[in-house]
């Protein structure tokens, strides 16, 4: 589901480049990212169902790959500002930055952690 909610999110950003340097519309970059929310929302929920897991892995990898891929969306969103966009198209790109940084760090962990051997997994 991760792996959706971040090609949904790259979608977005394909639509929305194609119409550099014209304003985009908005309508179909903002219904990708409510289904790249739903989608990322649903997997952090059925993740958070499993009872045998490496969560202590899970949470190592995670918490550095989430530190990785803030520094690199805040970097992507600079250039966005400096550039001098604007309004809603700012907006939608901010929040299709959220969900990459968010989605590819929870793919990253979970598989780490998923490959960890089943005596090192916490209940």
């Amino acid at each position: 589901m991760a792996v959706s909610s971040l090609a949904l999110v790259v979608i977005g950003g394909i639509v929305m480049a194609s119409y550099v340097p014209r304003r985009p519309p908005l309508g179909v970059p903002i219904a990708l990212v409510a289904a790249s929310g739903l989608l990322l929302a649903a997997n952090v929920v059925m993740l958070a169902r499993l009872l045998t897991f490496a969560w202590d892995t899970f949470f190592l990898v995670g918490r550095w790959a989430l530190v990785a891929y803030i520094v690199s969306a805040g970097m992507i969103e600079f250039v966005f500002v400096r550039d001098h966009t604007r309004g809603g198209p700012l907006v939608v790109v901010t929040l299709m930055l959220i969900l990459f940084a968010v989605d590819v760090p929870l793919i990253i962990a979970f598989t780490v952690a998923r490959y960890r051997s089943g005596r090192d997994s916490t209940a």
